[in-house]
């Protein structure tokens, strides 16, 4: 579904990604995890087209990413969830989610996606007439994240899903990213600090080091192997 070949991002004159590949089937979940800097929302922020690589192709079926404008690429179904959620915070929960939907034209359709949207987050419909920034930090993370589901994504970005938020509601946000994956097939690229609880989820992983990707292999294997778990798992 998504293949990126060998691309160079730079911030201004720093380079950030060194020929950077990596590709997410249909269906799966796949993570990237690294420390601090290496890389990671970097590469999310590139395939979602707000940075250019300089260098490279990006592909998501058969769109190259580069000749599209970001909210292009959302209509071509890719949704991304930045860190730090940035939702907006003087909107309501119910216009929050609205401008997710900015590029559906079909009421129903809409409206069929704000009920998915409940379905995973009940809170949020509890909560649909508070303004975004009275919400705790795992409620902003599941507006973040319904926002983004309601253009109906094929492939999400999330971008660092439990930063700031209570233990308790870390699980419950990613019981509930399971559960998009499985119930509703959408294919999740993930960049997460926990690369225990990410590694738990995932079908992959990836690990970056300053830019560049420096190990590949299934989920499992990558929580067995000793090099991971001396620098990542603790």
């Amino acid at each position: 579904m998504l293949r990126v070949e060998e691309i160079d991002v730079f911030y201004g004159r720093v380079k950030a990604l060194h020929e950077l590949a990596i590709h997410v089937e249909e269906g799966e979940i796949v993570t990237l995890i690294g420390a601090n800097g290496a890389g990671k929302s970097t590469t999310l922020r590139a395939i979602s087209g707000l940075l250019r690589p300089r260098s490279g192709r990006i592909r998501f079926g058969d769109r190259d990413l580069a000749e599209l404008e970001s909210h292009d690429i959302v209509a071509a179904g890719l949704s991304h969830v930045p860190e730090g959620r940035r939702i907006f915070t003087g909107l309501t929960v119910r216009e929050n989610l609205e401008m997710g939907a900015y590029l559906v034209r079909d009421p129903k359709k809409a409206a069929e996606s704000a009920d998915r949207v409940f379905a995973l987050f009940p809170r949020l419909e509890e909560r649909m007439n508070q303004s975004g920034g009275t919400l705790s930090g795992g409620e902003q993370q599941m507006l973040a994240i319904g926002r983004a589901l309601m253009s109906r994504p094929r492939m999400l970005l999330l971008d660092e899903p439990s930063l700031g938020i209570a233990p308790i509601l870390v699980k419950e946000i990613f019981a509930e990213i399971k559960r998009i994956n499985e119930e509703d097939g959408t294919t999740i690229l993930l960049v997460e600090q926990n690369a225990n609880m990410a590694l738990h989820l995932a079908n992959r992983g990836y690990v970056l080091e300053t830019g560049r990707i420096v190990l590949e292999d299934d989920a499992t294997a990558l929580l067995d192997n000793p090099q991971v778990k001396e620098a990542y798992l603790g």
